[in-house]
């Protein structure tokens, strides 16, 4: 099962999930490259853009020659630029098929400001949304005065010669699915959608599903940088954006400029290591909101935090038992209510709405859990799907790293995030099936980034982080020879744009001034 919200477009739910995707099994490693990358280490005070031309790839002078045809946006995007451009296919066969990325640009920026690129995460999120509908609640007015900030979709993201699998009915259908994995019958059963799945995907899709992995997606980041004619990559990647800044880093740690990372992933993780600290990290969050609630008026749990968490086990036990019933008569069976209930966590600020759809359901009634669900999920009220997400991020998963699938090993590991996590962890096993008979075979394996000669790279934890486990925050830190650690002791996914003027500051001063901050800083 995969863990994030969908970014919404409207309402202050569109705040607080515009950067809170993360998902199981992100892990990315690039191959390295040489060259000075900008000045000293992580406190060696302001950052300056390196002087010189970026080398172009051999083979693709063309492509990093291109000049986007910026136009208005086709949607009602304001004041906003959308333009397209080409990449190859394969990074190996340069002169081969190529695909197209969209972007689209603030205007806010005076003419020739640099570019800051972002990612909100994923994989399987779509950056043009982002920057389209969650602008300022992303990125502060004055870094928005600073640069064009630009919003792309990776290759196979949305816009992006999107991975395509099933259609809106056929995603209805597999959401109201109910199987029990725990049984062999069950396990079976996974396998068997997995199967059917990753047909559908093959033949939706086609050749690209092959070339969906985060390098060649950070490979499209040096390209991008080209394009808009900067020497320098300026980025702010949050969640698995941070898997995507340290492959872009490892690969082209001379392009650096300012960089940003904020929710960070320890790209050394494999996928069950991924998980199993997501299981721990929602575990410590769904303990944490429990006590926020019983404090708080109107919380339909009782007793201590403890037994409280107690009494959201026993509410799952009995959706597994017997699915509920929406009021447009969907089915809402117990993977899809626990999708509901981890979206509010992604967010203190969302807490609320967690407690009043807990206890709606305690009164049999799931529409606002499966309101929060669809969210997760990407679907509209009309039932349309807005987005690829869930099946990009599959293609992508299965490409960046194997997991195994047989079933002691399955077992085990359910064991293993029970045991992490008594409320959800047995929701989060049994992963490793999802790309057993994926179509095509892994690209890369985790491994820790270094970016040796790379300018200074900004990691951001928060002591809170749900899908992002804190640790993983300092853990990237150290790999990335330029690593500069902030903290935050805060609740929820990511920092940066919810979590005050400390942190705020920090980025801000680092992104417009490249003012590097104080590594190992910590704002409450």
């Amino acid at each position: 099962m995969r863990l994030h919200p969908f970014p919404s477009s409207s309402g202050a739910i569109a705040a607080v999930f515009a950067t809170a995707l993360v998902l199981t099994g992100c892990t990315a490693d690039g191959g390295p490259d040489s060259g000075p990358g900008g000045p000293g280490g992580p406190n060696s005070g302001a950052a300056e853009p390196t002087s010189g031309t970026a080398a172009v790839p051999e083979g693709l002078e063309d492509l990093y020659a291109q000049e986007p045809a910026w136009q208005s946006c086709e949607q009602d995007a304001g004041d906003f630029e959308c333009a397209t451009v080409e990449a190859p296919l394969d990074y190996a066969d340069p002169e081969g098929e190529r695909i197209e990325l969209a972007l689209v640009r603030t205007g806010g920026a005076e003419d020739g400001a640099p570019h800051l690129l972002l990612n909100p995460g994923g994989p399987g999120a779509s950056g043009v949304d982002m920057v389209v509908d969650s602008l300022d609640y992303v990125v502060s007015g004055a870094v928005q005065d600073h640069y064009a900030v630009v919003g792309f979709d990776p290759r196979g993201v949305s816009r992006s010669t999107p991975v395509e699998c099933l259609s809106d009915e056929e995603m209805d259908a597999a959401r109201e699915e109910h199987i029990d994995p725990s049984t062999d019958e069950g396990l079976d059963q996974v396998r068997e959608s997995a199967r059917e799945y990753a047909q559908a995907c093959d033949e939706n899709t086609g050749e690209v599903l092959g070339h969906v992995d985060t390098d060649s997606a950070a490979r499209d980041m040096d390209l991008l940088r080209a394009v808009l004619g900067d020497q320098q990559l300026n980025y702010l990647g949050f969640s698995y954006g941070t898997a995507l800044g340290a492959s872009y880093a490892e690969q082209f740690p001379a392009n650096v400029g300012r960089m940003v990372l904020d929710g960070a992933m320890d790209p050394s993780l494999d996928e069950f290591e991924v998980t199993l600290g997501q299981a721990e990290a929602f575990e410590q969050a769904i303990t944490a909101w429990a006590e926020s609630c019983l404090a708080g008026p109107e919380c339909p749990l009782s007793g201590t935090a403890e037994d409280g968490v107690q009494q959201l086990r026993e509410l799952l036990a009995q959706v597994e038992q017997s699915p509920l019933t929406s009021s447009d008569g969907r089915q809402v069976p117990a993977a899809t209510f626990v999708a509901g209930l981890i979206t509010p966590l992604y967010a203190d600020e969302n807490w609320p709405m967690l407690t009043q759809a807990v206890a709606d359901a305690m009164n049999g009634n799931p529409d606002l859990m499966l309101y929060l669900a669809d969210l997760n999920a990407g679907r509209d009220e009309d039932g349309e799907y807005g987005s690829n997400i869930n099946d990009a991020f599959t293609a992508i998963n299965c490409l960046d790293s194997s997991a195994p699938s047989d079933t002691e090993t399955l077992r085990s590991q359910a064991e293993q995030l029970d045991e992490a996590s008594p409320t959800i962890g047995r929701f989060l096993a049994f992963g490793g099936a999802n790309c057993a008979e994926w179509p095509e075979k892994p690209v890369d394996e985790p491994a820790p980034a270094s970016a040796p000669g790379a300018a200074p790279i900004v990691v951001i934890g928060t002591q809170g982080d749900p899908a992002t486990p804190y640790e993983w925050a300092p853990a990237l830190a150290d790999q990335l020879e330029s690593g500069v650690l902030v903290s935050w002791n805060g609740q929820g996914h990511t920092a940066y744009g919810r979590a005050g003027e400390c942190i705020g500051a920090a980025v801000d001063g680092y992104l417009i001034d490249g003012e590097v901050p104080e590594d190992g800083l910590t704002c409450d």
